[in-house]
């Protein structure tokens, strides 16, 4: 039998950079493709920050209420709702992320609703407690499971939805210490609000609440961002064969 020569390569004359790259595994070019798109580490922080105007947005709700609040109570409850509305309707006008002006126009709603039902100021700021005491107990408890939120997170924000990391031993531990370190700076963040929170009486206006939440909240939320972004391309740096995902 004889063989079709159009279906035999001579391995002389063949193109070396062609075979290299039919040896090669189909999905490496799309690899290398997403390894030259991937945003920097400024550049990403930036992203879920939402820029230097997300951070101060974050905070001009609670901002508004502390000051109006010196005088009048319920005004400043609504003002503060205005101000997440307000800052949540630009944002979608301008067809802009609203991802944290939504987050931030819910708390602050909560926080309203709590306020109105008791009367007293500080009750404003009990929502955030709670929510941040749910967020370190769930990190926690996706660690005990080996599904680290953090991991996750990185997933949907950052690898396009790609969970090979769970295929990796070594990456699911350093998004465990990871989440472990984000869990505990939110449940210290929840020990001193609380502090503050049992020693504000009820008829106080909970300044120091107010000044607690917004110190509490936007900046270590960034350098926590920014340690966790660092610490996982500089992982990927030191072990190239890893996926990126």
């Amino acid at each position: 039998m004889t063989r079709d020569p159009q279906h035999v390569t001579d391995p002389e004359t063949a193109d070396p950079e062609s075979a290299s790259s039919e040896a090669a595994n189909p999905e490496t070019g799309e690899a290398e493709d997403s390894a030259k798109a991937e945003p920097t580490l400024s550049e990403q922080i930036a992203q879920q920050l939402g820029g230097v105007r997300g951070v101060v947005e974050s905070s001009i709700p609670v901002l508004v209420f502390v000051i109006v609040n010196i005088w009048w109570f319920r005004p400043a409850l609504y003002a503060s709702l205005g101000a997440a509305v307000v800052l949540a309707a630009y944002r979608l006008a301008r067809h802009e992320t609203i991802r944290h002006a939504v987050n931030g126009l819910f708390g602050v709603g909560i926080g309203v609703l709590f306020a109105l039902k008791t009367g007293s100021s500080k009750d404003f700021y009990l929502p955030g407690i709670i929510i941040s005491f749910g967020y370190g107990l769930a990190m926690l408890a996706s660690v005990a499971v080996r599904r680290p939120l953090v991991g996750w997170i990185w997933s949907l924000v950052v690898a396009g939805g790609s969970m090979s990391w769970r295929d990796q031993p070594k990456m699911v531990r350093l998004f465990s210490r990871l989440t472990v370190l984000w869990a505990l700076t939110y449940l210290a963040k929840v020990a001193i609000q609380t502090w503050i929170f049992n020693n504000t009486s009820a008829d106080d206006p909970g300044t120091a609440l107010g000044i607690a939440r917004i110190v509490l909240g936007a900046p270590p939320y960034a350098l926590l961002l920014a340690f966790t972004v660092w610490s996982v391309r500089r992982f990927r740096a030191a072990n190239p064969t890893l996926a990126t995902g």
